[in-house]
């Protein structure tokens, strides 16, 4: 199957452009959407939450993912990366390094095949779906292998102490993974003290909590309201460990 993670929003025609170009090239493959709202323009944030669900899908998926603020600029490399059996694709901008820094398996792409017709600010559409679309068709990446080591990032930290995504509810997913994180630990997030509750019904209504979600991240949330409103939460807010 192929997996659409973007920042390109449900409104407009972006990601339907894309699964057009990819039903024309691997119409037997499977479209799944992830996220369209990936945190927009920031792939340090995008990385760590891609890295998060990866897992529930099986081998073999192609990763088509597309946070490309540098689109266009012929610094920006494009990549494919194989990390523990399953596929990436998509610009080479750290969004790829969470993944690549937690893989126990890892070959590395510098892509230099371009498509005969290719538009300076969308490549999502004209360079990164048809190369996921020939992955997901069984073919090896256009490219060059490289030394994974040239290509990861150093420095990064393990986990990521920020918010790194909002969902409709208004519950704020972090870049920590809660594994890390004893149940009696507090928080400090704007100001404001959040302490550990195992489900919303275990937190008093109207209090925001932070809980483990079903990816394992750290989460902070509110019983039957919107914790993104009540502490004006924002992509890129710190989340201190007391």
């Amino acid at each position: 199957m192929i997996v659409l993670f973007t920042d390109f929003g449900i409104a407009g025609p972006y990601v339907g452009q894309m699964k057009a170009v990819l039903v024309r090239h691997a119409p037997s493959a499977p479209v799944i959407d992830l996220f369209s709202d990936a945190p927009r323009c920031n792939p340090r944030a995008a990385a760590f939450l891609l890295a998060a669900y990866v897992s529930e899908f099986p081998l073999d998926t192609v990763f088509l993912a597309v946070v490309d603020p540098g689109v266009g600029d012929k610094r920006r490399r494009a990549a494919v990366i194989r990390a523990d059996g399953r596929w990436y694709v998509g610009p080479d901008n750290g969004l790829f390094n969470v993944v690549a820094m937690r893989a126990r398996s890892l070959k590395w792409w510098d892509i230099g095949w371009r498509p005969a017709r290719m538009s300076n600010s969308f490549h999502g559409r004209d360079l990164f779906a048809p190369l996921a679309a020939r992955i997901a068709n069984g073919e090896e990446p256009p490219g060059t292998q490289v030394p994974e080591n040239e290509r990861v990032i150093a420095g990064w930290p393990a986990d990521l102490p920020e918010v790194v995504y909002i969902d409709h509810f208004g519950n704020a997913l972090s870049g920590l993974r809660a594994s890390n994180l004893p149940s009696h630990s507090k928080l400090l997030v704007r100001d404001r003290t959040v302490r550990y509750a195992r489900t919303f019904s275990s937190a008093p209504e109207g209090e925001p909590f932070w809980y483990e979600n079903s990816n394992g991240l750290v989460e902070i949330a509110v019983n039957k309201g919107h914790a993104g409103e009540l502490l004006g939460l924002e992509i890129g807010n710190p989340v201190d460990i007391l």
